[in-house]
């Protein structure tokens, strides 16, 4: 009777174990869920860095003529009166194999 109770407890013990390391809720799907909480925290910060980098280019924009004139300056090529506007062409890798072989 003993050894029943026994092998019946042992029985429930690997049913347990099983149901534990492979069944719905198990371990096994507690790592995955760790693993995704990571990741998603490290989203969470690269996009915190992002909005706090957004936030403080508004910020600048509403308070400040010097990146409004920036701004104008790099995106629409806007000059000021009086100014002249010098571009510089850097040759391109081809035009400096060509000028180099000619000497």
């Amino acid at each position: 009777m003993l050894r029943y109770a026994a092998l019946i407890l042992l029985v429930l013990l690997l049913a347990l174990e099983i149901k534990l390391w492979a069944g719905e809720g198990g371990m096994r799907d507690v790592w995955r869920l760790e693993r995704r909480l990571a990741e998603q925290k490290e989203e969470n910060r690269r996009l915190r860095q992002r909005n706090e980098a957004l936030s403080a280019e508004v910020e600048d924009l509403k308070n400040g003529r010097e990146a409004i004139e920036e701004r104008a300056r790099s995106e629409l090529g806007l000059v000021k009166p009086g100014e002249t506007f010098y571009q510089i062409v850097e040759p391109s890798p081809a035009d400096k194999k060509d000028t180099g072989d000619k000497h």
